[in-house]
């Protein structure tokens, strides 16, 4: 019986190619697995046909969107995830489940090796690889581009001379990725960071130069989940979609970033991610309102390390687990309404209601009712300044 591999399936050219390039390479027969994160583009069942046509000796679909916004966007939004301040984890948050989608297949189709169409240089040969390595330790993995020097030239070369049903055009200028949660762009002239981005990088959002009308929305939020976007309830796939639409109309969420990948170097990044913007500043917003103070303090921390164990592929590890469940406490009070803005590239929170509030209007007025006693003040700033008046007044003892 011939060996199996199991590759990770996008319809384009140098999957496609893929196909027959590692059975030539290595004798065995290929499974095409192609994960719906809400990408867009081609119907399933053409790409899962052009698989098949391509050589393939099983072609696997899986309509991932749900899960993939249910499971692992809205752990994100739940952490206010964002690498290096500004990037919603767009591509990062998709490896994972497309990770265990390719496992799952592999173990079904009895295959012992994963492929993937990631460069040596990247970020995602890392974010899958090692989950692959977690989930299915048996696996073996290998990278066409990386080990089988499957190279763009020759992928259009190969589809040609064995009249592939794939369209061999130049390379698109830009390398991009996209799902439900975001869009990433990048190479091209992107490559040189003095360049500006033109109008043809972006995709999901509109100019912001030339927004409509402002929008107003309001977001309905249970245990920091949103449940229904002005008072129309919404799974998470659907809270998410209606905010691409509707931020992405208003070019919110156009993300331009120099960030440092995984493996050693600074990559210049277009992100689009309208819905995930939104989403994130409303749900800042409401946790403003309902968490208490040093906890939301030490949980801005526990976000930061989230994103960046999530960002270097490490979905999977038992330090993410254990932060999860932090995080997970902290949403039991994020229950409310937050009301946005959305105009010219900006999401601006202009109401916030909730019955799980920490915010006492009678303890923050300044006017008629105000139940603070300030007398207490006194004695707070003593004692709240008592350790650097101690330590002031040894330094000038000493140090006269």
């Amino acid at each position: 019986m011939k060996e199996r591999v199991v590759l990770a399936y996008s319809g384009g050219l140098d999957t496609s190619v893929a196909i027959g390039w590692i059975a030539e390479a290595t004798g065995a027969e290929v499974i095409a697995v192609a994960v719906d994160v809400g990408q867009g583009g081609e119907d399933l069942e053409t790409i899962r046909q052009r698989a098949l046509d391509c050589g393939a000796v099983e072609a696997y679909i899986a309509d991932a969107r749900e899960e993939f916004a249910t499971e692992y966007c809205m752990p994100a939004l739940a952490a206010n995830a964002l690498y290096m301040d500004a990037y919603p984890l767009v591509s990062a948050l998709s490896r994972p489940v497309i990770v265990k989608h390719l496992v799952q297949a592999a173990q079904k189709f009895n295959a012992t090796t994963v492929a993937h169409g990631c460069t040596g240089k990247g970020n995602d040969q890392v974010r899958f690889e090692v989950g692959i390595q977690t989930l299915g330790p048996e696996l073996t993995c290998i990278a066409p581009v990386r080990d089988l020097a499957l190279t763009r030239e020759k992928a259009i070369s190969y589809a040609e001379h064995n009249n592939l049903p794939i369209v061999t055009t130049k390379k698109n200028p830009f390398s991009i990725d996209q799902n439900v949660w975001g869009r990433a762009v990048e190479t091209g002239f992107l490559e040189d960071i003095w360049n500006a981005p033109t109008k043809d990088v972006y995709d999901y959002t509109d100019d912001p130069t030339f927004s409509p009308a402002p929008d107003t929305c309001t977001i309905t939020f249970k245990h920091g989940i949103p449940t229904a976007i002005d008072e129309k309830p919404v799974t998470p796939l659907e809270a998410i979609t209606e905010m691409n639409r509707r931020a992405g109309a208003q070019g919110i969420g156009r993300i331009d970033i120099v960030e440092d990948r995984l493996v050693g170097i600074k990559s210049r990044e277009i992100y689009e991610a309208p819905g995930a913007m939104a989403l994130i500043a409303a749900h800042q917003e409401l946790e403003n309102v309902t968490i208490e103070r040093e906890q939301a303090r030490f949980k801005k921390i526990v976000g930061q390390r989230w994103s960046e164990l999530v960002y270097d592929g490490q979905w999977f590890s038992p330090l993410k687990k254990s932060l999860d469940a932090f995080i997970q406490d902290t949403q039991q009070m994020v229950n409310g309404e937050i009301r946005m803005d959305l105009h010219a590239g900006r999401a601006v929170v202009t109401g916030r209601r909730s019955t799980s509030s920490l915010y006492d209007f009678n303890l923050a007025t300044y006017d008629e009712g105000d139940s603070f006693n300030q007398a207490h003040a006194r004695g707070f700033i003593e004692i709240f300044g008592l350790s650097s008046k101690v330590a002031s007044a040894r330094n000038q003892r000493l140090n006269p």
